[in-house]
């Protein structure tokens, strides 16, 4: 048994080497995020930490490493947003809804997220043997549209395409801003999410504040 004084020295220790990995592994999803799985250096990684590459690689023996450690924390961060928004009594809609949402707001603050994501679709061969974070949320969004189309909260289209399409946005929506002058960019974001999941589910209130006034004015 160690001293107290070993023990708290050990403690320490592992703390340190905690906030050091914590820390390569945001620089690394950095990386990979701006540059992808293939170009995206250790060199690149250590110099966002202030490491040396030696240093990196007590923590981390390759790229190849970095890039798994990713994957397979940001497949819990979805397996743990869709059990919270997939609960009994809610109807598909809403939890597509909540969710999309949400994917949405972590992929464009969650630097980890983001990069898993795009790990997972510029270079499928890291995820053999590893959860597909990728696959993972497009097959759970494909369902969530099924059963909302059952359920008559959304019409008819293709899952897949309606999945397809959500993905492509959500890609796209994290180099984009949104939002008049004097917006801020939460609500903007919101409000074009918001519009997108209107306009797929056929909602009304998709439609333009025109199209609805002018149609008021037929009806007197």
């Amino acid at each position: 048994m160690l001293s107290p004084r070993l023990e708290g020295t050990r403690m320490v220790k592992q703390e340190r080497a905690r906030r050091t990995r914590e820390k390569v592994l945001d620089a690394a999803a950095e990386e990979f995020a701006v540059q992808g799985y293939s170009r995206a250096t250790l060199n690149a990684v250590a110099a966002r930490t202030g490491m040396t590459k030696g240093a990196l690689y007590g923590h981390f023996a390759s790229k190849e490493v970095l890039a798994c450690a990713l994957l397979a924390q940001s497949h819990e961060v979805w397996e743990e947003m869709l059990l919270t928004r997939n609960a009994p009594g809610v109807t598909a809609r809403t939890a597509l809804e909540t969710l999309v949402l949400d994917l949405a707001r972590r992929l464009k603050a969650d630097v980890r997220l983001r990069a898993a994501m795009r790990l997972a679709t510029d270079c499928p061969s890291l995820t053999r043997g590893l959860p597909d974070v990728s696959g993972d949320v497009q097959r759970d969004l494909v369902e969530l549209v099924r059963r909302a189309q059952q359920e008559g909260g959304m019409p008819p289209r293709p899952p897949e395409l309606v999945a397809q399409l959500l993905l492509t946005a959500m890609h796209g929506a994290l180099h984009v801003s949104f939002g008049p002058t004097g917006c801020t960019d939460a609500a903007a974001w919101e409000s074009v999410w918001q519009l997108l999941l209107d306009a797929l589910a056929g909602d009304p209130r998709s439609r333009s504040d025109e199209q609805v006034t002018e149609e008021g004015a037929h009806k007197r």
